[in-house]
């Protein structure tokens, strides 16, 4: 997440298990723009800097994972400012919900409901919004019987229809 200069945080990109982060300013010998912060219960590895690049001179597949992952994680950011620069309130909700499910998808239960551990303020800031108008809008798609919730968790229940309203 990045923080405002009115201390509100926006965050920028929701990593889960596997995935890694931090490296791109090492690569680039660059300060680091952004912060972390765990969203649930997490167990983070450090790599020191130099046992990081010294791998990284040996590895040529540790390159092209990394190459990977920074492509990837730029088009993801490229297509959210786009995306979320021409859509309204709900369908940036919709599509929100979308790419988070998507994301806690757990490998080999695809079909199964998927729960997005997210507090209504964490979701306020990756949506960009604030928490009041975010709790209208998802009571909204509950009562449309697209999501339902479970404490701070959201399940999607018809992706087809948040498609619809995302324009996706």
């Amino acid at each position: 997440y990045q923080t405002g200069v009115e201390g509100k945080e926006q965050i920028v990109y929701i990593y889960t298990k596997g995935e890694t982060f931090g490296y791109r300013p090492i690569l680039c010998n660059e300060s680091h723009p952004v912060s972390a912060k765990a969203l649930e219960d997490s167990v983070i590895s450090f790599i020191p800097l130099d046992s990081f690049l010294k791998v990284l001179k040996k590895s040529f597949i540790l390159s092209n994972k990394l190459l990977y992952n920074l492509s990837h994680e730029f088009t993801v950011w490229i297509n959210r400012i786009s995306a979320f620069g021409q859509k309204g309130l709900k369908e940036r909700i919709a599509l929100s919900l979308l790419i988070l499910n998507e994301k806690y998808k757990k490998t080999g239960r695809e079909h199964l409901p998927v729960s997005i551990p997210l507090s209504r303020d964490d979701f306020a800031n990756y949506i960009g919004t604030s928490k009041e108008p975010l709790v209208r809008a998802l009571r909204h798609f509950k009562d449309e019987k697209l999501i339902r919730t479970k404490g701070r968790k959201i399940i999607v229940l018809d992706i087809r229809k948040l498609e619809k309203i995302a324009d996706f």
